[in-house]
């Protein structure tokens, strides 16, 4: 499952000082920095699979810091097919800040194509 290579990679790559606060989904009681990842598309030609993963950036103290977070997780999943055996291709989609207005909390969003 592409989630959870995604999920483990992220969490091995000690972002920021978010560490291992990388979610498949926002926690009830959320740190505060942290990244969720969230698959939004997938598909399959010729045997090879490939998702559209979603990266969310959290942070409760700015959105700079949500920025820097953002900026680490797109450097990280850049060269992500290099040291995970199981991803062929990652890609940057795109990335744009994606504050919620509901929470006010501070949050990037940075989209990549993924084929594995």
């Amino acid at each position: 499952m592409i989630e959870a290579i995604v999920l483990n990679y992220l969490i091995g790559c000690g972002i920021n000082g978010v560490g291992s606060n990388v979610f498949a989904e926002v926690p009830v009681n959320p740190p505060s920095e942290y990244i969720v990842i969230e698959k939004t598309a997938s598909g399959e030609s010729n045997k090879i699979h490939s998702a559209m993963i979603a990266v969310q950036s959290y942070s409760k103290t700015s959105l700079l810091t949500a920025a820097s977070i953002n900026k680490a997780v797109v450097d990280a999943m850049e060269v992500m097919a290099e040291t995970v055996a199981e991803v062929y291709s990652s890609k940057l989609n795109t990335d744009y800040n994606f504050t919620d207005p509901d929470t006010k909390e501070y949050r990037y969003q940075a989209v990549f194509n993924l084929y594995y």
